[in-house]
């Protein structure tokens, strides 16, 4: 069938907003696809070969970032924060594994979200669900929860001063391995946690010294004074990415230029919809959201319809069944994706399916939880031969409250009130997130053993 960025119009489309301006909508699109590219064509093909590797078996995958990107929370701490988690993830997974890592994070576009139901209700009061700050405002007022089409130019703006921050950091020295005992977060509390870490940094430094006795020079050597974080969201609201969709003049493939990655969830994977329909033509390395509701011939039809050239890179398949549901309904999903010869990238999503209300109605997910499915996950590939390929988390690098339990942080139901700041789910702090990457970690050499 034939494909242009606007054919996914022609589709049925789920978990959109409702605009009152159809007319200024309209303005705004087109304003929007005047503006300069927010990332290169040639950026994405970098990318999908990287994740090539990965679903080969010779590297892995970290993505994490935030559950929904906030307007009022938007400055330079927050991405420098979230910046330096990844990359002491990156290094003890790195270091463990002795494999790259590829790191992509959620950011620089992560605004919009989906919602189980349209309408929201507090005291009998019935109003528009919060979609992210791309629609409308999370304050539980009617003018705040109007979808407002201006929003969609903020999002880019501030998506564009956050890319612009994240390449200056990756390739301004912030990321060479020199620096790496003054990556710690200011707020790392736990003091095992930060010895750990610092013991790991000496190990590294020690391994840096040898290599300057050698003769390398750090500093005119990019593979240890650099890195590459690529973006990433679910490119939910698609005239938004319709608007940023480009034809690269080198290839003329059309690629979404508003992140490297884009990836469709659970609620919107309908291979007859308009998410698929858009997914499908552009040339960005994709994935999809794999619940325990995908049925075997549902998720082939997916695949062959999104990677109809088996192209290994280019599909990445994001399960996120809940550590008490991966068990049953994630082996058979994998054993007919491997009989059937397909190239994906299989990544963990420990955090959806394990979401929960406490008695004070406040969402949370546990760290033990979390932890469960993602073991769950790497024992299962073992089982079957295949590869476990990365972990997409959601996370911070600010010290929140929000996810219960670890050995680091120690939070209980009760304690969650005390910095509970998040949009909409709830994240991982740094300490966390640190934690959770020593214990993969771990779990990748017993795997390996």
């Amino acid at each position: 069938m034939s494909w242009s960025p606007k054919s996914w119009r022609d589709f049925p489309i789920k978990q959109q907003p409702t605009y009152k301006d159809i007319n200024r909508l309209k303005e705004i699109e087109k304003e929007l696809s005047t503006y300069p590219p927010l990332i290169f064509a040639g950026e994405a093909r970098d990318l999908k070969e990287k994740l090539s590797e990965v679903a080969n078996g010779k590297a892995f995958l970290l993505q994490g970032g935030d559950c929904a990107e906030s307007f009022a929370n938007f400055n330079a701490a927050n991405i420098r924060n979230l910046f330096k988690v990844l990359l002491q993830m990156n290094m003890v997974l790195m270091y463990s594994s002795g494999k790259p890592i590829v790191k992509i994070g959620r950011i620089a576009g992560q605004y919009a979200k989906p919602r189980s139901s349209d309408f929201e209700e507090v005291d009998g009061v019935k109003l528009p669900s919060y979609r992210g700050d791309i629609v409308n405002d999370i304050d539980f007022t009617s003018e705040a929860r109007e979808a407002k089409p201006e929003k969609l130019l903020e999002a880019y703006y501030k998506s564009a001063a956050t890319l612009n921050l994240l390449r200056a950091f990756a390739r301004g020295g912030f990321a060479s391995l020199d620096k790496v005992h003054k990556w710690n977060v200011d707020f790392v509390k736990n003091k095992d946690l930060g010895e750990k870490f610092e013991e790991l940094a000496c190990k590294i430094t020690e391994s840096l010294k040898f290599m300057e006795a050698c003769g390398i020079d750090i500093k005119n050597t990019p593979q240890l004074s650099q890195t590459v974080l690529y973006t990433s969201h679910e490119a939910l609201l698609l005239n938004y990415e319709e608007g940023l969709t480009r034809k690269d003049t080198f290839t003329g493939e059309w690629y979404d230029c508003s992140a490297h990655f884009l990836w469709i969830g659970d609620r919107t994977r309908d291979v007859n919809g308009a998410h698929v329909e858009f997914f499908r033509g552009i040339k960005n390395p994709i994935g999809v959201k794999v619940g325990p509701s995908m049925k075997k011939d549902e998720l082939l039809e997916l695949i062959d319809r999104l990677n109809p050239e088996n192209e290994p890179g280019r599909l990445t398949l994001i399960v996120r069944m809940g550590a008490d549901k991966i068990g049953e309904f994630f082996p058979p999903l994998l054993r007919v994706v491997k009989d059937a010869g397909k190239n994906v990238v299989w990544s963990c999503d420990p955090m959806h399916g394990n979401t929960y209300k406490t008695e004070s109605g406040l969402k949370t997910r546990d760290f033990e939880k979390i932890l469960s499915e993602v073991k769950q996950f790497f024992q299962i590939h073992k089982a079957e031969g295949t590869y476990a390929g990365g972990i997409h988390l959601e996370m911070t690098g600010s010290d929140v409250t929000e996810c219960t339990g670890s050995i680091s942080s120690s939070i209980t139901a009760e304690g969650l009130k005390s910095r509970y700041h998040t949009q909409c789910d709830p994240r991982l702090n740094a300490d966390q997130a640190l934690e959770l990457s020593f214990m993969i970690a771990e779990t990748m050499k017993d795997i390996k053993n």
